[in-house]
């Protein structure tokens, strides 16, 4: 009995899990440059809600999609505060200690949902959401 109990208590939870899910919204786009419009080719452009965080990964002609799981099952719809972290590029190699130099490829606001300006309400119409950033100030 305690047995049935279990597996029942498992399959409905795991129902709920996947029920969840049925609302999102699929979402992909692309992240370019202000400047020119050539395609940001790293990082991982987050969108956060009430606590919850889903990314994508950008590719390198710029396209990313997004999900809370590996299949990149989509967006709830709401609200999002959007930004972009680990957008840079490897210039060169620490003679010493054989570690990465790496170079910011985008300007230090678009990395927190608090100085990107990036926003995005999701609906269920809503399909794709370009993203348009500003490059990194040179030193």
């Amino acid at each position: 009995m305690l047995r049935l109990f279990c597996c029942t208590f498992v399959l409905l939870t795991l129902t709920l899990i996947v029920g969840c899910n049925g609302d999102n919204v699929g979402l992909k786009g692309k992240v370019t440059f202000s400047d020119d419009g050539s395609p940001v080719t790293a990082g991982v452009v987050t969108f956060r809600k009430d606590g919850q965080i889903a990314r994508g990964n950008i590719k390198e002609d710029g396209t990313y999609v997004v999900g809370f799981d590996k299949v990149a099952n989509g967006l709830p719809p709401g609200n999002y505060q959007v930004y972009i972290s680990g957008a840079h590029k490897v210039v060169g190699r620490n003679e010493a200690t054989e570690e990465a130099i790496y170079e910011a490829l985008i300007d230090k606001k678009h990395e927190s949902p608090d100085t990107s300006g990036l926003t995005l309400e999701v609906t269920a119409s809503t399909k794709t959401y370009d993203i348009k950033v500003d490059r990194a100030k040179k030193k």
